[in-house]
């Protein structure tokens, strides 16, 4: 990835509707590598979350975080975040290399769209009926962190700790996104 087109995409994520956070990643391809990273437990753990999912709508799957392993320096977990954190979700839509949605927990739904652009794919997240500013502000750091662990992972940069970002990003997002 140039630098040029790094700023291309802005890597903070906006509201496009009230309860809507969507945020946007320029990552090199091609788009079965991403996709991979999205729906192989195995590869998703390196960045997001671990759990076994089908592709097919309708199929339940859990995601398991364990924030503190995604970087190989230690970082302070803050106060009220448990080790591991779990949540079962259910696939809503597959297009293969294409489109993934999914329900987040309860009430929220998350899409992420892959778009090539010749050598790059075009990662597009968003995350609807997100239930209050607290939450978007979590979701937001957490989603971009999370989006930059990946981007390290694709392209060999070294990965910042987890929660050292996360906190970093809160605080962005906090200025960033109206109360």
């Amino acid at each position: 990835m140039t630098m040029t087109e790094t700023l291309a995409v802005n890597p903070y994520g906006r509201l496009t509707e009230p309860a809507t956070l969507t945020i946007e990643r320029l990552l090199p391809g091609p788009v079965s590598r991403i996709w991979a990273y999205l729906t192989d437990a195995e590869m998703r753990r390196k960045w997001l979350a671990d759990g076994e999912m089908e592709q097919k709508a309708g199929s339940t799957f859990e995601l398991v975080w364990r924030n503190d392993e995604l970087s190989d320096r230690p970082s302070v977990r803050p106060d009220g975040f448990a080790e591991e954190m779990r949540m079962t979700s259910r696939v809503l839509d597959v297009q293969v290399q294409k489109r993934l949605v999914f329900t987040w927990g309860e009430s929220g739904e998350v899409s992420f769209d892959l778009t090539p652009q010749g050598e790059e794919v075009l990662l597009t997240v968003t995350h609807r009926r997100i239930s209050d500013r607290t939450n978007l502000l979590m979701v937001g750091a957490g989603w971009h962190m999370h989006l930059d662990i990946l981007a390290a992972r694709l392209t060999g940069d070294p990965v910042e700790p987890f929660w050292d970002g996360w906190q970093r990003l809160r605080a962005a997002y906090d200025q960033r996104l109206p109360a």
